[in-house]
């Protein structure tokens, strides 16, 4: 350790070789600055358990995989590539002397699934782990799994400078927690809130010229995304002043450059030269940009949000953690006091998240899935996760993946596609393109467009993937380069089927990776209707807006709203014939009040979209009768032919059952929609008509009680009250005010007692004046006498002379008549 740099993280060596030497697991906190990326490898290439094995450093991007590679092999004085080297999707830098090798967490991943036992490996260090990627997760629980089971003297270290220790180190069977502090300087927090209706864009053009103008040094600003970048970088050669433009340096830095453009970024500013980088979170942790004195930031981050319901997974700008800011602003006192200038106000700090959410809670779960299987794992919930995978995302992963022939439905086990599809390393999606299209002999074009896919701005950002296909091919550029070797070596697995006469379109391709985004242009120019129901759109001018066909590899936005960012063009014969199993033909039927009648159509769909639709004549018999139940659930209940009498049936079953519970069954409409085919479907006749079912309604309601409750409903519920005069009164039925009659009042003289129903059940009573209007409403009819009669009857004399009012009603002769009869 005496050569190593005289960095904090010195301090923490000691224990931390002692923890790994006795109990082979560690957790390591370092604040940044400490130097842990460069100095805890190094430093364990000493260590006497590790033999001739090799050191693993597991990175989050391949940015922070370079730099840190480079950075060790600067300190023994060597090229990248021989003690220290690096693994990457596009980029390998090894040997056969090759001690520490840093991968991206997706590398090792792969690395365990091709050699279970880890062969050769004497420690696995896993850096930045508090960003808690879906690849880190899996790769930590695979590593826990191998060590639990086949390689007890693996050396296993988490590292991060914001981390929940207390968890991992429970999640590592408690292994000892080491604690450092990094080397950073003072950072001066000053908050400019931009304005509600002021984008992003502006808002850090505005910072960036006043911290040029105000501050020293280099400037590191954070924007959520690609775009934003682009904006901001086209804004800023416009806004510097000519006088200062020659000695700023404008560089963006994001995953979708090359390594030299990144590398750039990070490089030193030449003497003279001050340097304005605009990143991505990319440069947020195990990044160090020298020279960088002030960090602007936006606050906001772009994050992959995984919808199960529709297999789509979407970008979403979301605010930022705590962690996270805290770690941007640490970039500007890496090196000197710096400055942080954060574009909200101080009072919103307090509602940001303390800690980012696990990709693993919000992402799609299928190639985790499929890498499970191939790890002899059906169920990744049994594997050692921090945070174990949500169920809905699982289970709607092992959907996909039985339905694209990946697993066995029955085992669980990875079919010989799945395992074909595993080998290639990418999305489930674009894997099972890509063996379907060698299986046609169309590896080579299936091959770059699976590249292209993966691998955000090759071929520039333009909707059109045919076009950015062609961008990618003319590309010269070293990262295009790479990426057309790793189509080549992809696609070499299938050259021995490579079709001879032509090639495939990128449309045809794309439906096999993505058969519900399959879209069909609706309405306004530039609008969609994809197979899985969703909405999507695109931009007026964009040249594929016109196009009646697309296949959407990309969208971004949620619900109707959502924008289009890749597709391909297709026509509708290429369609049928693509998706000719997934053509459906059903039959619906709605019912036409004014003819009483089903009205049937024949519809040819793919999913959500339409291809054909046209009336047909519902067939009579068993089809129409459920056509029509099916018909009356979706209209409801009021299209049937009720008569008054039935409607009053109905109602007085619907009281029963509100007041005696669960003695009469319930008769709402939503039970009786659910219950069509018991109650009503019996007494339809195939006609495909609801007029023959007019006198056969009340038995089909009544078909619902047990036999012995028949004989009750007039009991309980009559349909009229006896009136003392003789007269039939109809009871109307309430739910809320049980059972009521609207009489004259005159009718009831002689009542003493209050009139009830069945079970003693009092009446409601409306009592009307000899003109049938209401005078009162009572459940009372001798408090009535005996109280406020009354004062009715003072008011009805003078308007009703005629009719009889008495002084006392509960003795007096009901009467239907004007006056008694003499």
């Amino acid at each position: 350790m005496a050569d190593l740099p005289a960095l904090p993280a010195r301090e923490a060596l000691p224990p931390l070789l002692a923890a790994l030497q006795a109990e082979k697991r560690a957790v390591l906190v370092a604040s940044p600055g400490a130097g842990k990326t460069t100095l805890v490898p190094l430093a364990l290439l000493g260590a006497d358990w590790r033999g001739e094995g090799t050191i693993i450093l597991l990175e989050p991007r391949r940015l922070a995989a370079r730099a840190a590679a480079r950075r060790m092999a600067a300190i023994l004085e060597e090229e990248v590539g021989q003690t220290v080297g690096y693994a990457m999707r596009m980029d390998n830098r090894t040997s056969p002397d090759t001690k520490i090798l840093v991968v991206t967490e997706g590398v090792f991943a792969a690395m365990v699934l091709d050699d279970p036992e880890l062969s050769g490996v004497a420690a696995v260090l896993f850096d930045e782990f508090h960003e808690r990627s879906l690849d880190a997760d899996f790769g930590l629980a695979l590593a826990l799994d191998v060590a639990g089971a086949l390689r007890p003297n693996l050396r296993l270290l988490v590292m991060s400078a914001t981390l929940d220790a207390a968890r991992v180190a429970t999640l590592l069977g408690d292994a000892p927690v080491v604690e450092t502090e990094g080397r950073t300087f003072p950072v001066d927090i000053r908050h400019r809130p931009r304005k509600p209706d002021e984008r992003i864009e502006a808002a850090t053009v505005s910072a960036i010229r006043a911290a040029l103008r105000d501050e020293e040094g280099s400037i590191l600003a954070f924007l959520p995304g690609q775009a934003e970048i682009r904006r901001v970088e086209t804004v800023l050669h416009e806004a510097i002043p000519s006088s200062l433009a020659e000695h700023v340096l404008i560089l963006p830095l994001h995953g979708g450059l090359d390594g030299r453009a990144q590398d750039t970024a990070i490089r030193p500013a030449e003497s003279g030269q001050r340097k304005i980088v605009l990143a991505t979170p990319i440069a947020e942790t195990s990044v160090t940009i020298d020279g960088v004195r002030v960090v602007i930031d936006s606050g906001l981050a772009r994050v992959p949000k995984y919808e199960p319901d529709t297999g789509v997974t979407r970008l979403e700008t979301v605010r930022t953690s705590r962690a996270s800011i805290d770690q941007r602003a640490g970039r500007a006192g890496r090196t000197e006091p710096g400055i942080a200038i954060r574009l909200w106000s101080e009072p919103q700090t307090a509602a940001l998240p303390a800690h980012g959410a696990p990709e693993i809670i919000e992402a799609d779960l299928s190639n985790l899935l499929l890498d499970s299987a191939a790890f002899g794992v059906t169920d990744p919930r049994t594997l050692p996760f921090l945070d174990p995978p949500p169920g809905p995302a699982l289970s709607e992963a092992r959907k996909l993946l039985v339905m694209l022939g990946a697993l066995d439905d029955l085992s669980g086990g990875l079919t010989p596609t799945g395992k074909a599809m595993r080998e290639l390393a990418l999305p489930v999606r674009l894997a099972f393109m890509l063996v379907k299209a060698g299986e046609e002999g169309n590896a080579k074009i299936a091959a770059r467009l699976a590249v292209l896919l993966t691998e955000r701005g090759l071929g520039g950002m333009a909707a059109d993937i045919e076009r950015r296909l062609s961008a990618f091919d003319r590309d010269a550029s070293p990262r295009a380069k790479a990426a057309r070797n790793l189509a080549d070596r992809l696609s070499r697995r299938f050259v021995s089927k490579e079709r001879a006469n032509g090639e495939v379109s990128v449309g045809a391709l794309l439906l096999l990776a993505f058969p519900d985004r399959l879209a069909r242009r609706r309405g306004g120019h530039g609008r969609y209707l994809l197979a899985n129901g969703r909405g999507a759109m695109l931009e007026e001018t964009d040249p594929l807006a016109g196009e009646e066909w697309l296949v959407v590899a990309d969208m971004t936005g949620q619900a109707a709203q959502a924008r289009i960012l890749a597709a391909a063009p297709l026509d509708e014969e290429m369609v049928r014939r693509t998706m000719a199993e997934q053509i459906e033909t059903s039959t619906t039927a709605s019912f036409d009040p004014d003819s009483g009648r089903l009205r049937g159509r024949e519809r040819i769909a793919i999913g959500a979209i339409t291809l054909a639709e046209k009336p047909m004549r519902i067939a009579q018999g068993p089809t129409a009768d459920a056509a029509l139940l099916s018909a009356v659930r979706q209209a409801g209940l009021h299209v049937l032919p009720f008569t008054e009498k039935t409607k009053g049936l109905l109602e007085r079953l619907r009281w029963l059952h509100h007041n005696d519970g669960d003695s009469w069954p319930a008769m709402n409409d939503e039970t009786l929609l659910d219950t069509l085919e018991e109650w009503l479907g019996p007494f339809l006749d195939g006609s495909g008509r609801l007029d023959g079912l007019r006198p056969k309604l009340a038995d089909a309601l009544r078909s619902r009680l047990p036999y012995e409750l028949h004989r009750k409903i007039d009991e309980n519920a009559p349909t009229h009250f006896g009136a003392p005069t003789g007269n039939a009164i109809p009871i109307r039925y309430d739910d809320e005010r049980g059972p009521v009659v609207s009489i004259r009042v005159q009718e009831l003289f002689g009542l003493q007692s209050h009139p009830t129903i069945g079970n003693r059940v009092p009446l409601t009573l409306e009592l009307l004046s000899p003109a049938h209007r209401p005078i009162q409403t009572t459940a009372d009819l001798p408090g009535f006498w005996a109280g406020s009669w009354a004062d009715v009857r003072s008011d009805m004399r003078g308007r009703y002379p005629k009719h009889v009012w008495p002084d006392d009603p509960a003795n007096a002769e009901p009467t239907a008549r004007a006056k008694r009869r003499t």
